[in-house]
């Protein structure tokens, strides 16, 4: 029989503060941690922002009569290390992710 998880316990629209207790080594476990750190409000605001001012300086120049546009690379806003703890808000569709990564995460 399967333990339960803490993932089971959440219910929609609630907050959830997630810490990093370890790295993991494997890529896909650290973009999901990276993906879940996104939905953070500061981070949302920050990731938003940083859009604005990139659509801002963005480079259109003329190419064969058309404009074409180089664009700036994204910020690196969030960043998976040991003790990083960001808020989110709890939905279902977040369940499997959380639970996937959940060896590495403290929830509260």
């Amino acid at each position: 029989m399967a333990t339960k998880s803490k993932v089971d316990a959440l219910k929609p629209g609630q907050n959830v503060q997630c810490t990093v207790e370890k790295s993991p080594r494997a890529e896909g476990a650290l973009k999901t941690i990276e993906r879940l750190m996104r939905l953070d409000p500061e981070n949302k605001k920050a990731l938003r922002r940083a859009q604005v001012v990139r659509d801002r300086r963005l480079n259109v120049y003329n190419r064969g009569n058309r404009d074409w546009t180089s664009r700036e690379k994204p910020a690196r806003v969030v960043g998976v290390r040991k003790g990083v703890s960001w808020t989110l808000p709890y939905n279902v569709s977040l369940a499997s992710d959380l639970r996937s990564v959940e060896a590495f995460l403290t929830l509260k």
